[in-house]
């Protein structure tokens, strides 16, 4: 067997290997990015007719103007715990229904930060959406998630429903782990199971001695 045919397969191994590079990465993706989506799925949240039996928070304004068939809010700020007592703190710039007849809640200035067990994690979108009558969050452009140990995540036209608790990102997705990076042009999660799959062009670029 050839010296590359060798170190190709002590490469197999280590990837393989209970504790390694790759078993990390399995439980990142099983565990660690389903926990950063479900801070994507905390924006719900953002709307005050959703029930989530699981779910507590306090609900601060600055203001709130309500007219004939139209309703407004500037800077919500939403603070709670989920369901594992982890704290987070949603905040939308603004919040509008244009009128009773349009069960559309536009969303503006989008942020939220929750405390995992490494340490904190940041979202930012500028803009989303809740429709009120399908029970469904739409956020048309860049979803970006942030946490304390590096990684990163980018999603673009995420939408998530809130009856199947489901997530699904068609614009592509990127991130950063601490092995490398990954890409693919489509992203779904089932909330509940924790299950996340990437499909359409997925990639995984491993840095340079990350294997090591």
């Amino acid at each position: 067997m050839s010296e590359r045919a060798d170190h190709d397969r002590t490469m197999r191994q280590l990837w393989a290997t209970s504790g390694s590079s790759h078993d990390r990465l399995i439980r990142i993706l099983r565990f660690g990015l389903p926990l950063v989506i479900g801070v994507v799925a905390a924006v719900l949240i953002f709307s005050p007719f959703t029930q989530r039996a699981e779910v507590s928070f306090l609900l601060s304004k600055d203001k709130v103007e309500v007219a004939k068939e139209r309703m407004k809010v500037t800077r919500a700020e939403y603070r709670g715990q989920d369901s594992k007592g982890q704290p987070f703190a949603l905040i939308a710039g603004s919040a509008v229904q244009k009128s009773s007849a349009e069960p559309i809640v536009r969303m503006d200035q989008l942020s939220g930060a929750i405390r995992l067990a490494d340490g904190p994690a940041t979202i930012a979108a500028a803009h989303g959406q809740y429709n009120m009558d399908t029970e469904k969050v739409a956020v048309p452009g860049l979803v970006q998630v942030k946490s304390a140990d590096g990684y990163h995540i980018a999603a673009s036209n995420v939408a998530v429903d809130l009856k199947t608790r489901s997530l699904v990102g068609t614009g592509g997705v990127a991130g950063t782990l601490n092995i490398g990076r990954f890409s693919a042009n489509q992203l779904s999660a089932d909330l509940d199971q924790r299950i996340v799959r990437l499909s359409g062009n997925a990639k995984l670029r491993i840095n340079q001695g990350a294997l090591k």
